[in-house]
């Protein structure tokens, strides 16, 4: 009772000691009259804004002035030279009050003088309170409540409070707050400084707080915030974004309902350099049998909180030399209990010590209503708006969220090999734990990383289903897809998105690749049957990639290079290895005609080779149209190799593979069986003679092999070196030699002993055919583009064996001038394939 009649009493000195009189002058002349002794001083000055084109003054006495201060016990009269001043001016009214030499004004505060009398100007009104060290004072905020700001925000109505409190003659800010907020309550020792702006517009009369007496508090100030209802609040520390003050202690006190729970996140925060103690935060929750309760700023703070409880932060001593900022923002959050909270999750990771697990908020954008909160927790009480599950440990979880699908999860985990020795030959499957399915939260991504022995080993990647290569052609509709791409730091590759369904049995990297599972539905767990991959670690190979395709009887298979969207990287090769049933012929069709090339050093080159006759056919991807359409009816390869590109050119192919059943005309089977017919009337006719002739010389003595020079000596396949017609030279005749000593007298050297002759032997290279694409010509090569064959197959790759050696012999000394040498004795053209 007391203390309301100490209220109404000030209010009512105010009145009778303060006299604001506006003069009948019209609108722009303004009396302001100030009681001796009230403690207030009025400034008017130019506002910070930039400088109108026509500049306005304030005119007293006849003097045009930019500003004017008044005093208690003064009583000036004055206008303004423009009919808009709240452009140019604003207007500051401060009341100190010192409690240390009198009693202290508690209760409402008053607006002194009221806006009613005031210029219409951007006005702000401070009170500048001292007090003792061992009083606290408290400031009581009617409803609505304040809400805090951070720096570089503002308050939609442009009402501020801008609060500050003292340390001895340090004044620290606590903060600037704006409406309809939950701060209920400021408590502070030594002093408080009050400043409430409001805009010339707004017809607010009334300060909205009172002041009470408070006992001491012992620390810099609490800060009182009171939950109605579903909600959040964010909340800084004192001087934030700069340093709060050396070995300080602040409070937060959270009113909540006992049918609500709150939940704690650090949305910002900095430690300082601490030379003794050490900050922290300290909770004190009611029923906890541990208060209070203690964290480290970056420890996951406490959420599912059931009714008040209370929150505070504390400093050290920090280093003089380099101190460092301690700094804290953070968001409570109130709402229902959720249905998952009660849940418990168990996900074990003992026996994985390279597999990490992040569950965070799905991006989405927010609306301005109040959307209930995503936590996850630890041991149902530590609880974050993202969580990472270390390896190595087991981890029990829960969940306080309102819809599971604003949350998702990415896993990653390291297959390594440090000894190429031992994981030559090994393989390890790639699949999504059970632990991580059962959680009631999408998985996002789960990337393995493989890594293996540079030049040493290189990689194999064989699915479980074929895979089929995500294109725009034919996008894949699956609920999830791989995404292959390379881990080596320098190396920007990645060789697309691959779904189940398709004609990929097989995809070979050189070198380290990251492989990434990634999931568009959240029905992924009735289609994770579907995924697996199995890696192998194989031989090193030069190339980049290597793709093993079995085309569909029943679809197009369509094939698209690496780095689609940026082009083959410089100086890379990658092969396909497309395989044809002995029953279909394959169709190879690329989606344009030229690539537009330009190579600024090296060449681009492509290789298509029948793996079964060894024929190829290089193409250059500058100059030459690519090929049209063209038929297979054997396994074949299609390799590409970049060159070093010129800016702003890339190379990227697209084609496709279609299978289409083999067919046999049935005119070339009635001409094969014909004229095999009539070869075999002929070879027993030549029979026959070749056996007359040799009876009828078997009397006339031994037979003598007869060499005739003019002879030409090339194969039957060149009849367009004959001269003559068969009937019309020897060609063919053949003699049989029976005695080889016929020729003896040549063999003798001059020592009489007999010269051996000069023999080569081909073996051919005994192994299997097609297990290495086609080796490409050098980057620097001019070659111009033609069909070409092999003389020797590479080193991985054996031809069909034979069953005897080839034998030749070559005499080592004679004269061959005139012997026609444009032609060699052997053709070393390639076979024309039989007609199929």
């Amino acid at each position: 009772m007391a203390g309301l009649n100490c209220g109404v009493t000030v209010a009512l000195l105010g009145v009778l000691l303060l006299g604001v009189e506006r003069l009948p002058r019209g609108a722009e002349a303004f009396e302001i009259a100030l009681p001796q002794g009230s403690g207030i001083t009025v400034h008017i000055k130019l506002g910070t804004s930039t400088v109108p084109a026509k500049p306005c003054y304030i005119v007293i006495s006849k003097r045009h002035v930019t500003m004017l201060s008044i005093k208690s016990g003064e009583r000036p009269v004055f206008t303004f030279s423009c009919q808009n001043p709240e452009n140019h001016f604003v207007i500051e009214i401060q009341k100190n009050i010192d409690c240390m030499l009198g009693p202290c004004p508690y209760g409402e505060v008053q607006l002194q003088p009221s806006t009613s009398v005031l210029p219409t100007l951007n006005r702000t009104f401070i009170w500048d309170v001292t007090a003792h060290k061992s009083i606290g004072l408290e400031l009581q905020f009617s409803v609505p409540r304040l809400r805090q700001i951070g720096p570089g925000e503002s308050c939609p109505d442009g009402v501020t409070h801008a609060i500050s409190g003292r340390m001895d003659a340090t004044v620290v800010r606590i903060g600037t707050f704006c409406s309809n907020g939950t701060v209920s309550r400021i408590k502070m020792q030594e002093g408080v400084k009050m400043a409430l702006h409001l805009p010339w517009f707004h017809p607010r009369n009334i300060s909205g707080f009172s002041i009470a007496n408070r006992s001491s508090i012992k620390r810099l100030c609490i800060i009182e915030s009171v939950f109605e209802g579903e909600g959040s609040a964010t909340l800084m520390s004192a001087n934030y974004p700069e340093g709060f003050p050396e070995d300080e202690l602040m409070t937060w006190q959270f009113v909540v309902p006992a049918h609500l729970r709150a939940s704690v996140s650090f949305l910002n925060f900095n430690v300082s350099n601490c030379e003794r103690k050490e900050e922290r935060v300290e909770y004190y929750i009611p029923g906890s049998t541990t208060n209070p309760e203690v964290f480290k700023l970056g420890d996951k703070q406490p959420g599912n909180m059931a009714g008040n409880f209370n929150l505070s932060l504390q400093g050290c001593d920090q280093d003089a030399q380099s101190p460092g900022i301690l700094r804290l923002q953070f968001q409570v959050l109130v709402q229902h209990p959720q249905n998952e909270s009660n849940k418990i999750y168990v996900v074990d990771l003992s026996n994985e010590p390279a597999m990490s697990v992040t569950i965070e908020p799905r991006p989405v954008k927010q609306g301005r209503k109040f959307v209930p909160g995503c936590f996850v927790c630890l041991e149902s009480r530590t609880c974050g708006t993202n969580l990472t599950l270390t390896p190595g440990s087991k981890h029990k979880i829960s969940f306080l969220c309102n819809d599971m699908t604003r949350l998702w999860m990415n896993v990653e985990k390291t297959i390594s090999c440090r000894d190429h020795w031992y994981c030559h030959r090994k393989s390890y499957p790639l699949q999504v734990p059970g632990d991580i399915l059962q959680l009631p939260v999408q998985l996002h991504d789960f990337s393995w990383k493989l890594l293996v022995p540079k030049d040493r080993l290189s990689l194999m990647l064989v699915p479980a289903q074929k895979l089929q290569q995500h294109t725009h052609e034919r996008p894949c509709n699956t609920s999830f897809s791989y995404l292959v791409a390379s881990a080596v730091p320098s190396q920007d590759l990645y060789f697309g998105f691959f779904c189940p369904g398709g004609s990929i049995e097989q995809i070979q990297v050189k070198q380290n690749i990251s492989v990434t599972l990634r999931t568009f539905a959240p029905n992924f767990q009735q289609e994770a049957s579907r995924q697996g991959l199995t890696v192998s670690f194989i031989p090193y190979f030069k190339e980049e990639g290597v793709f093993t395709v079995t085309p569909d009887t029943k679809s197009k298979v369509y094939l698209r290079t690496p780095n689609w969207d940026r082009g083959l990287p410089s100086l890379t090769s990658v092969s396909w290895n497309i395989s044809v049933p002995r029953d279909q012929v394959a169709c190879l069709t690329f989606s344009k005609e030229r690539t537009g090339m330009v190579c600024q050093t090296g060449r681009a080159f492509m290789i298509i080779q029948d793996q079964r006759t060894r024929a190829e056919e290089i193409f250059s991807l500058e100059e030459e149209v690519l090929p049209k359409p063209s038929f297979h009816h054997h396994s074949f390869w299609v390799n590409i190799s970049n060159c070093s590109p010129a800016s702003g050119k890339q190379l990227d192919l697209l084609f496709w593979v279609t299978l289409n059943p083999r067919t046999v005309d049935l005119t070339v089977v009635v001409i094969a069986v014909v004229g095999g017919g009539a070869l075999l009337v002929f070879a027993l006719g030549l029979i026959i003679c070749f056996v007359k002739k040799k009876k009828k010389k078997t009397n006339k003595g031994p037979a003598v092999g007869i060499y005739n020079g003019n002879i030409n000596t090339q194969m039957p396949r060149q009849p367009k070196k004959f001269q003559k017609g068969r009937k019309e030279n020897d060609s063919h005749v053949y003699a049989v030699i029976d005695d080889t000593m016929v020729y003896g007298h040549l063999l003798q050297d001059s020592g009489g002993s007999f010269l051996q002759p000069e023999v080569d032997t081909y073996r051919p290279f005994q192994g299997a055919m097609g297990d290495c694409p086609p080796s490409p010509p050098p980057t620097c090569s001019r070659a111009p583009t033609v069909k070409l064959t092999t003389d020797e197959p590479p080193s991985c790759l054996t031809p069909e064996s034979e069953s005897e050696p080839y034998t030749f012999s070559h005499p080592s000394n004679g004269d061959i001038s005139n012997r026609n040498t444009d032609i060699p004795l052997l053709n070393t053209q390639e076979p024309v394939e039989p007609a199929e």
